[in-house]
C-alpha cells in the first residue's frame, strides 16, 4: 500500500512559479509509476504529468508542456512537479498518485493541494 501527501500549493501571480511536492510511503514507491492530476471546478480531473519508476520516461499534457516538469527520488520516496509560467487556467487542485503496475491504472491518491494563479 500506498500512502501519498502533497504539499507546495499556494497562491501566485500569472508567469510565477511553484514547486509541488508528494511523499510518499510504502515499500513499492521505487517501483511505481507515478502521476500529478488537477482538477479545476466544474472541469474533469485531467493527467498533467507522468513519471515511470526509473524516472527514464516521462509524460505531460500538451497545456503544460515547456512549462512543468515532473521529477523524482526514490532514495526520499518524492516526486515533484516544477510549475514555471504559471497561468490562471492553471488553477485547480492538484494531486499525486500512484500506478504500482505502470499500467496507467492510478491505485492510490493523495488528499489534493489548491494551486491558484492569479492574473
Amino acid at each position: 500500500q500506498v500512502q501519498l501527501v502533497e504539499s507546495g500549493g499556494g497562491l501566485v501571480q500569472a508567469g510565477g512559479s511553484l514547486r509541488l511536492s508528494c511523499a510518499a510511503s510504502g515499500r513499492t514507491f521505487s517501483s511505481s509509476a507515478m502521476g500529478w492530476f488537477r482538477q479545476a471546478p466544474g472541469k474533469e480531473r485531467e493527467l498533467v504529468a507522468a513519471i515511470n519508476w526509473s524516472a527514464g520516461n516521462t509524460y505531460y499534457s500538451n497545456s503544460v508542456k515547456g512549462r512543468f516538469t515532473i521529477s523524482r527520488d526514490n532514495a526520499k520516496n518524492m516526486v515533484y512537479l516544477q510549475m514555471n509560467s504559471l497561468k490562471p487556467e492553471d488553477t485547480a487542485v492538484y494531486y499525486c498518485a500512484a500506478d504500482l503496475l505502470g499500467d496507467g491504472h492510478y491505485n492510490y491518491w493523495g488528499q489534493g493541494t489548491q494551486v491558484t494563479v492569479s492574473s
